[in-house]
């Protein structure tokens, strides 16, 4: 099956950050898979800003390089490189200080009528005095629009600075904060899957649905991210966002239509129906913990504060919260949130257990019942599977079987699945921000972390340890067995 490829208007795309990291692995990689697809308008541009000095010719080995590293060779052909390569300029511009600004203008100057996007691949602290200088430099037009990365603040206070920073130049419709999580196609086919079926909105209330674990693991460290990771931590740089994002869509109600607003609305509902951490439940709903030194397959692997070379860090590397929705349709239906690095497996996905059948009417030797569930699979390997029980066969009796219906995207689209960036950016330059969150969307889910952050530092103390290549400290287990339930420690099992 092959994608279809919806053109957009001609833009000019200026990313601050061009030479960072972000730039180098996902949006130069992502902007040329959309050329290589004849997305791209013929004259749109894309220039990239940063405080080193740099050359036209010397930004387009840069990006070069990246393309080397990050994409299909078979893709790589000489007209498509040379095509997306043609694109590029450089201009050198510091975020904080007047240089470079004037060229920018220059360059910038008789494209006013077109889409223009703004795109800080660069540090929250530099949100404000960019955008500033945007303002006062009249480049923003009545087509432009700003993309903004996580982490957009430390807490809610921080975060309400950075919106009115932002918020100052730019009027909300065209401030877009980005979460890739929500731009995967499985994620998208959560939506999907709920409101395009018959099969499971009828089913997708307390009446049905015993719990919904939503697990997001990593197998590397914080590698060379330890500085910023230590200023952030698991909460911050996944729960804030990422999961309970997953969260509010698989918990909203249908929105009225697929537009950005009816979207958005939903799961902010979702946000404030959230039931409020209090000292008391902290106690008994969250678990902290930070990864200390041991084997993940053959290798041996060093703890964070070795890492970090930093023995006293408090930071965690792990953490499970047991989420309550306070309304109708989720009533004490838990939800069970982890992330951590130097875990066991790397995978991303959302498992809903329905509740178990009202009656066993089969024999002991049949085996045990088993609960049907619902397996959403992120990453790797993108798909969905729904776990049955039925009959075994052969001779001999009636013995169940617990297996799946398995929907792997890889196998049902055999075209290459565009990764979530591609996505993202395009949906910048169409102006659709369903899949952005809206300023009052970070509000809610800050409001729901600062009590736990507020508790952490408070309290004397440290993250549970656990060992690299487990799959986190013993009390996260205690958080669901105490309920009666259990992690699933094979994903997609």
């Amino acid at each position: 099956m092959i994608a279809r490829i919806i053109p957009v208007d001609a833009f000019d795309l200026v990313v601050f950050g061009a030479t960072g990291d972000l730039s180098q692995r996902k949006l130069i990689p992502a902007l040329f898979h959309r050329d290589e697809q004849g997305q791209l308008p013929a004259d749109s541009r894309i220039i990239g800003t940063s405080r080193r000095e740099m050359s036209d010719d010397a930004f387009r080995t840069f990006a070069l390089a990246a393309l080397e590293k990050f994409v299909e060779k078979e893709l790589r052909t000489p007209e498509n490189v040379k095509r997306f390569l043609d694109r590029l300029s450089y201009v050198a511009a510091e975020g904080t200080k007047d240089e470079g600004w004037l060229k920018l203008e220059k360059t910038l100057a008789g494209h006013e009528e077109r889409v223009r996007v703004f795109y800080l691949a660069v540090g929250p602290d530099l949100f404000g005095p960019i955008c500033e200088r945007l303002g006062q430099h009249k480049l923003v037009t009545a087509q432009s629009r700003v993309v903004v990365e996580k982490p957009l603040g430390k807490n809610g206070a921080g975060a309400e600075a950075l919106n009115d920073a932002i918020g100052a130049v730019f009027p909300e419709p065209s401030i877009y904060r980005i979460d890739h999580y929500l731009g995967k196609e499985t994620v998208q086919n959560l939506m999907a899957l709920r409101f395009a079926n018959a099969l499971f909105e009828p089913l997708w209330n307390n009446s049905h649905i015993d719990h919904v674990q939503i697990t997001v693991a990593e197998t590397l460290g914080v590698e060379g991210r330890a500085g910023y990771y230590d200023t952030s931590g698991a909460l911050r740089d996944m729960v804030q966002n990422h999961i309970l994002q997953l969260l509010c869509l698989v918990a909203m109600e249908p929105p009225s239509s697929m537009e950005a607003d009816p979207v958005r609305d939903e799961k902010l509902k979702v946000l404030k129906s959230l039931k409020p951490l209090t000292q008391a439940t902290l106690e008994t709903h969250v678990v902290r913990g930070q990864y200390r030194a041991g084997t993940n397959g053959h290798s041996s692997q060093q703890s964070y504060l070795d890492e970090l070379g930093n023995p006293d860090s408090k930071t965690e590397t792990f953490v499970a919260v047991k989420a309550e929705i306070s309304n109708w349709r989720w009533a004490n239906v838990p939800f069970y949130l982890r992330t951590g690095k130097r875990l066991a497996q790397r995978v991303s996905e959302i498992t809903v257990e329905f509740k178990p059948v009202p009656h066993d009417i089969f024999s002991r030797t049949a085996g045990p019942m088993q609960p049907n569930r619902l397996v959403i699979r992120l990453q790797p390997d993108e798909g969905v599977k729904l776990w049955l029980s039925v009959k075994e066969p052969g001779p001999g009796g009636l013995r169940l079987k617990h297996v799946p219906l398995d929907m792997n995207f890889a196998e049902a689209f055999t075209s290459r699945q565009p990764e979530a960036y591609e996505r993202l950016l395009m949906d910048v330059v169409r102006g659709n921000q369903t899949l952005f969150m809206r300023r009052d969307e970070v509000a809610a889910a800050w409001k729901f972390i600062d009590p736990i952050l507020d508790s952490w530092k408070e309290s004397t103390d440290l993250p549970k340890p656990y060992q690299s290549g487990s799959w986190g400290p013993t009390p996260a287990i205690s958080l669901i067995e105490r309920d009666g339930r259990t992690w699933y420690e094979a994903p997609g099992a």
